[in-house]
């Protein structure tokens, strides 16, 4: 397989969870249409949202509503694959936009990347985790730190990962996460026993992305291509063409 083109890295800072998705379809249909020169990784974190995935009930919400309504956090559904997660400040998240056959992956290795990118962050700060037969992502012992929730569409990827970093946990005791009973969420800063800083694992993650992934990836200190804005989001039943994994 020839060597593919650079990826870029556009970091978008902490960003609305319905803007930022909304964002990822319009980067999608951009994708769909271009080449391999426009895969995206976009890395943000998001103010307190929780989002359902195709396969997600708010059977796993063990808090009402309404109480998500008066703390002013939002519950939204959406096409990645998987249950019930939250994010909130000190999450990194990053969500590729990226075509699976002109990168030669197939959506298997693709979710595998991801969670070995999320292993070797860990491991950069000094913190042994690993895989586990119940679900998709990164753990220690029973402790989940760190989810995957994929969609693809007409063969372009969207949403991504998720890794705890130094955040508030009591959301995620609202909900079974993932809809997984009797599993605890943790962090990398509750692991280690000190304050790891999001700055320094979004350092890190910009350096291992070339070698995970195997290919350049520059970061785009202009911020999203320009011509970005002229994609329109999918709509109606289009958006729900996907494949779905967590």
């Amino acid at each position: 397989m020839a060597e593919l083109p650079a990826a870029g890295l556009v970091d978008l800072g902490r960003r609305d969870y319905q803007a930022c998705h909304r964002l990822q379809l319009a980067l999608v249909e951009r994708r769909r249409r271009g080449g391999a020169e426009d895969d995206l990784f976009l890395l943000t974190e998001h103010p307190p949202v929780f989002t359902l995935g195709r396969r997600g009930g708010q059977e796993n919400l063990v808090v009402a509503a309404e109480e998500l309504a008066r703390r002013g956090i939002g519950l939204h559904r959406v096409e990645r694959g998987g249950d019930i997660t939250y994010h909130g400040p000190g999450q990194l998240v990053l969500y590729p936009i990226l075509h699976l056959g002109q990168a030669g992956l197939r959506v298997a290795e693709y979710v595998g990347r991801l969670e070995e990118l999320m292993l070797q962050l860990a491991a950069g700060c000094g913190l042994a985790v690993g895989r586990d037969h119940r679900n998709r992502g990164v753990w220690v012992g029973d402790r989940k730190l760190g989810s995957v929730g994929v969609a693809v569409r007409h063969g372009v990827t969207y949403h991504g990962l998720a890794l705890n970093i130094d955040l508030d946990l009591t959301p995620f005791s609202w909900v079974n996460p993932c809809g997984l009973h009797g599993v605890a969420m943790t962090s990398l800063s509750r692991e280690l026993g000190r304050q790891v800083a999001p700055a320094e694992v979004k350092k890190a993650l910009v350096a291992l992305l070339p070698a995970v992934f195997h290919r350049e990836v520059n970061l785009l200190s202009g911020g999203l291509p320009h011509d970005a804005a002229c994609f329109s989001p999918c709509s109606g039943d289009a958006c729900h063409s996907s494949t779905e994994v967590r």
